[in-house]
């Protein structure tokens, strides 16, 4: 008998019990402050959007920094707005722990005086800084999804928790965007937001992860691949999610492999990088789905180091942590094959990351 995995999503009856969870399907408590914010955990709350005037903007609420879960509360946003032509502009907001709140029952997230709220469905993003009011309302085009309970576990007896829902797979965008000088203006697009929370440092259980979403034609696709650490037997954890006019049609992550290509090595982090990340899903004998993220450019390159502050980067760089996170944009292909001929072929753009929390193998 083969030993049990070290890492393993959460996907037995006993599972769904012990979580309070439904199978197949998502309640808005789950979008809700799941943790205490505390010592030994961190939450975050995220959103990302590719607008049809060729920017992209992400905003991401946290309750901390997710390397540091045994610190006390320390809330944060970051946001990124990349644009055609400009520099990325990276905006940090810090706010004291009672300038934070968070709701249990729903997503209901403020800081200072920004906030992220929303119904599973219809969602309202504002976020206030000296350089950039963004006021985001985001309308689901998907349901909301979790991989089987969202929740994978790591360890003998299973001691650790990393949790992501994606709230809205994929959703209309309409943001008026106020820049630092400028007159607001308003785009539309096409974005996504997911919840993540855990109990323990992301960077004692994984390595490294691949990660990203898109639209296509008429499909919509969430993927990412995650290699445990070495401590968690590298254990490699596919998630999967591919919907077509809004309704799904793969999402069996375990049946899903992945092909990386063109690899060459980022010049400044030293990772190794593959220009075309492939997610291959095979539904049954006759069906198959490839998903090709085909790169154009990094449009975010960050030492994981840099992203601390005062003492924590001085700590981080004494203990040589090499981590990174680099985001892409590029062409988003999704392939359906049917009895091994080419049936279907939608390309669209899309953007998606790569985050090295240990060091290269």
């Amino acid at each position: 008998m083969s030993p049990a995995p070290l890492a393993r999503l959460a996907d037995r009856d006993d599972d769904y019990a012990r979580l309070g969870l439904k199978r197949g399907q998502v309640e808005p408590w789950e979008d809700g402050m799941r943790t205490s914010g505390g010592r030994g955990s961190y939450e975050w709350w995220y959103f990302d959007s590719h607008l049809d005037d060729g920017s992209s903007l992400v905003i991401t609420f946290y309750t901390k920094w997710m390397l540091k879960p045994k610190g006390p509360e320390a809330p944060m946003i970051s946001a990124d707005l990349d644009r055609p032509g400009k520099p990325t502009l990276h905006i940090v907001v810090h706010a004291k722990p009672d300038e934070f709140s968070a709701s249990q029952e729903r997503c209901d997230v403020r800081l200072k005086d920004s906030y992220f709220r929303g119904d599973l469905h219809t969602y309202q993003i504002r976020l206030a800084s000296d350089e950039l009011t963004a006021e985001v309302e985001l309308v689901g085009q998907v349901p909301s999804w979790r991989p089987a309970t969202g929740c994978t576990y790591f360890g003998a007896h299973e001691e650790h928790l990393f949790a992501w829902m994606p709230a809205v797979p994929q959703g209309r965008v309409t943001a008026t965007l106020t820049e630092k000088g400028a007159a607001p203006r308003t785009v539309t697009g096409v974005g996504y937001h997911d919840h993540n929370w855990g109990d323990v440092a992301m960077s004692k259980l994984m390595n490294h992860w691949y990660w990203g979403r898109a639209q296509a034609g008429p499909y919509s696709v969430i993927a990412s691949y995650i290699w445990a650490e070495a401590a968690y037997g590298r254990t490699e954890l596919p998630n999967f999610l591919l919907a077509k006019d809004g309704k799904v049609v793969a999402d069996q992550s375990s049946k899903t492999r992945l092909v990386l290509e063109d690899l060459t090595t980022d010049a400044q982090s030293k990772k190794p990088v593959a220009n075309r990340v492939i997610y291959e899903y095979t539904q049954d004998d006759q069906t198959r789905y490839r998903v090709i993220f085909q790169r154009s450019q990094t449009i975010l390159d960050y030492e994981l180091a840099d992203m601390a502050k005062g003492f924590l980067h001085i700590l981080a760089r004494v203990a040589r942590m090499d981590g990174a996170y680099l985001r892409f944009s590029g062409t988003v292909t999704v392939e359906k094959y049917v009895g091994g001929q080419l049936a279907e072929r939608a390309s669209d753009p899309g953007i998606w990351e790569l985050m090295y929390l240990g060091h290269v193998e």
